[in-house]
């Protein structure tokens, strides 16, 4: 039974399961190649202290499509705003934990919409991205856990799936689509919130 729950932040913790170039892409033209190009251009370049509102604004400004600010930024602050009071009720049974490839600023953005974990990972300071295997172990050593004892939820097959299978950390899925887990057994979830049905 584990007794720490370590979390992706961006598709999992901000939406149920999509990622933010999906999320832009629905919302207006970009090609995955300009989204990827002004994701990249921001890494370890935006200043800690900013807050979600400051990143996503940068994103944009870089990718040219600001026209997807206002909507996806919504959309974003009410999936944290129920994420917040789950992983609060969490807290009072499980250690938490939040993994993610970020800009370096990930506790600001999580302090700012409510978030709390005992601890936080962002890549620019691990010096490391998922699915790379000492991301993960950053974030156990921190909780003075084993793989075995923990579960990590997230929403990409790459980079969280198959990170979370290699060091042996069980896994959940969170997809809104009909989706097979990455190994036999695995749990996969629609919503969040479903997370609640797993842990009895």
């Amino acid at each position: 039974m584990a007794n720490v729950l370590l979390f992706d932040f961006g598709g999992t913790l901000d939406a149920d399961g999509l990622t933010w170039k999906e999320r832009f892409q629905a919302l207006c033209v970009v090609s995955d190649r300009d989204f990827y190009a002004a994701d990249d251009a921001l890494v370890g370049t935006i200043p800690k202290t900013a807050g979600l509102h400051e990143t996503l604004a940068l994103l944009c400004e870089s990718g040219g499509f600001a026209t997807a600010l206002q909507k996806f930024e919504s959309d974003a602050r009410e999936h944290l705003q129920r994420s917040a009071a789950l992983l609060h009720d969490l807290r009072k049974k499980y250690r938490i934990g939040i993994v993610s490839n970020f800009y370096g600023n990930l506790a600001a953005v999580c302090a700012e919409s409510g978030i709390e974990a005992d601890v936080m990972i962002d890549s620019v300071d691990a010096g490391c991205c998922k699915p790379d295997p000492e991301i993960f172990f950053a974030a156990l050593r921190k909780l003075e856990a084993n793989p075995k004892d923990a579960l990590f939820i997230g929403d990409s097959p790459h980079r969280d799936m198959a990170g979370a299978r290699a060091i042996g950390m069980p896994h959940v899925r969170i997809s809104p689509r009909e989706v097979e887990g990455c190994c036999p057994g695995d749990r996969v979830i629609r919503r969040l919130d479903e997370l609640r049905e797993i842990l009895r």
